[in-house]
Formats: C-alpha cells, sequence, structure tokens
C-alpha cells in the first residue's frame, strides 16, 4: 500500500477529506519520527515497537577492486511485529 492509497483509507474510515486524512497521517508519522528521535524507541500496544538501532563499524570490499575498505557505524530504524499485527498476517 503506498502513501496516497493509505490517505484514500482514512478518509473513507474516518468520514474525512483527503486533506484532513493527509494531515493526520503526516502528524502521526511526524511524532513516531520525534520519538525516536528524542527517547530512541516508540512502543505502539497491538502495532509494533520501532527502535533505534546501532551498527558496529565493519570492514568491506569495494565491488570493482576487491580491496578492502572500513565502512562507518551508523544508526537505522528497526520495526519489531506486535503479537496482535502478527496474528493479523497469517
Amino acid at each position: 500500500m503506498k502513501r496516497e492509497q493509505l490517505i484514500e483509507s482514512l478518509a473513507a474510515t474516518l468520514g474525512e477529506s483527503k486533506a484532513g486524512s493527509e494531515r493526520l497521517l503526516s502528524a502521526v508519522l511526524d511524532a513516531i519520527k520525534d520519538g525516536l528521535v528524542k527517547d530512541g524507541i516508540v512502543q505502539i500496544t497491538g502495532f509494533g515497537t520501532f527502535r533505534v538501532r546501532a551498527r558496529n563499524p565493519r570492514m568491506g570490499r569495494n565491488p570493482r577492486t576487491g580491496e578492502p575498505v572500513q565502512l562507518a557505524g551508523s544508526k537505522t530504524v528497526g520495526f519489531k511485529a506486535g503479537a496482535t499485527l502478527k496474528d493479523a498476517v497469517k
């Protein structure tokens, strides 16, 4: 499902306009982003948990030359589905 389809689904479910549904979706996504920046974790009961995860630096290889390259550590976002979501997609 793409963002536009999600907005249309929200509009139909809530009886809102598409513009109102888009503002709602944007507000929810911004709240999740802000929670990850501030606390490093956002837990939505029944849906799942978003968590900032650290990737350690490691050695990689340049695919063209084959020479070793040091890859820097980084942060990424992980998601673990909650039980309700897991049961829904079985």
